[in-house]
């Protein structure tokens, strides 16, 4: 039963296998331009004040800024600019969005948003859209909180170009 050999060797049976009808072939698929990939977002550019720096005069910039060091001047950026935890500005600010961490001394105007974090502090006045002071921060000034201005719409657009 058990290690019991058959003398026959195994030949493996034909298998009949019905011919089956071939499927119908696809309709064909009109090709479709492939979707465009969207571009890439260009690196931030970031200038940076190091901390053992100290900067007399204006400075204006398109890229975002970030101030470790000490700024005696005016700073103005079309983007972002931080104030870190070493920073010490003693100048006007203007910029798109403004992040405190540091010291300034000095009127800031915002057309987006400031934010005065824990350690930072502020002297000075404020004219914003938007601001978040931190528990822990200083601020010392006034603050005018100007509405953002209205997009204009397409019907707005026509109805000028209408009136031109």
């Amino acid at each position: 039963m058990w290690n019991k050999r058959n003398d026959e060797p195994y030949t493996p049976r034909p298998q009949q296998q019905e011919p089956s009808p071939s499927p119908p072939a696809p309709a064909p698929v009109p090709m479709a331009a492939p979707a465009p990939r969207p571009e890439p977002a260009p690196p931030r550019q970031i200038a940076a004040i190091g901390a053992s720096m100290t900067i007399k005069g204006d400075i204006r910039a398109r890229e975002e800024l970030v101030v470790d060091g000490e700024v005696e001047g005016t700073l103005e950026s079309q983007s972002l600019i931080t104030v870190g935890p070493s920073g010490k500005v003693h100048s006007n600010i203007k910029a798109r969005e403004v992040v405190i961490f540091g010291s300034v001394r000095g009127n800031v105007e915002v057309s987006e948003k400031i934010a005065i974090r824990e350690q930072g502090s502020l002297v000075g006045d404020i004219k914003t859209a938007g601001i978040s002071i931190d528990d822990g921060a200083y601020f010392k000034g006034s603050i005018d909180i100007m509405r953002p201005e209205p997009k204009a719409t397409a019907k707005g657009t026509k109805a000028e170009a209408r009136a031109s």
